[in-house]
């Protein structure tokens, strides 16, 4: 082989190794940056769809201001926070509560978002803030899940064990899934986080949380035959 095939050679090695070194930095980024304008550029068409043109921001300084629909979704999330933290404003968010559970398509549709939020965002009921190991669809085949709170009911007067609610996520979007009861016995309780356990997900098992020393190794549950 000639000198010049084998500077050729190292030429093309090297240069698809920093293309794919270049791959990695730009793409997270860019994609970073492209979720961010998306998520600004809603917030602010939704303030100016809300707000008089007289009152919009680009109206006051003469030049468009990005992100100020962001930041008056926050302060007004603040603000709701603020006012339904005291007597008078839990006493009016009941009242308006009472209300919508009088409209029968809006009260089906609200609860259900009502639902969603209480299980996501409310730390005291401990919900999606553990991650199990389950073997699903089959015994042998194993699946990182969340539980979702301990079933009640009818589903778990019909059963002997007691039965736990399950979120099996999907990749790689962990926002859809299935819904499943499995016996408290049957699964493994994780060490990881929440945060660890999604990103698990969402790549496909490339990214791996780190076995940190004070996590455990965990014996698989026996199973009474």
């Amino acid at each position: 082989m000639s000198r010049t095939a084998v500077y050729n050679r190292i030429f093309r090695r090297r240069l698809k190794r920093y293309l794919l070194t270049g791959l990695l930095v730009v793409v997270p980024i860019t994609l970073t940056l492209l979720v961010v304008r998306w998520i600004v550029a809603v917030m602010d068409g939704l303030l100016a769809s809300v707000l008089p043109e007289t009152m919009r921001p680009d109206s006051w300084f003469g030049i468009p201001l990005p992100g100020v629909g962001l930041i008056a979704t926050f302060l007004l999330i603040l603000l709701v926070g603020v006012l339904t933290a005291n007597i008078f404003g839990r006493s009016v968010l009941s009242f308006s509560e009472r209300v919508v559970d009088r409209v029968p398509l809006v009260k089906g549709i609200y609860t259900l978002f009502k639902q969603v939020s209480d299980t996501v965002f409310n730390r005291d009921r401990g919900a999606f803030r553990k991650v199990v190991l389950i073997e699903y669809p089959r015994r042998g085949i194993w699946a990182v899940a969340f539980v979702t709170g301990i079933s009640e009911g009818e589903v778990q007067e019909v059963t002997e064990k007691r039965l736990v609610n399950i979120f099996v996520p999907t990749t790689p979007n962990p926002t859809s899934g299935f819904y499943i009861l499995i016996p408290h016995d049957e699964m493994i309780e994780l060490k990881m986080t929440v945060e660890e356990a999604f990103k698990l997900v969402i790549s496909g098992g490339m990214v791996t949380p780190t076995l940190r020393p004070d996590r455990k190794r965990h014996e698989t549950p026996v199973r009474q035959s």
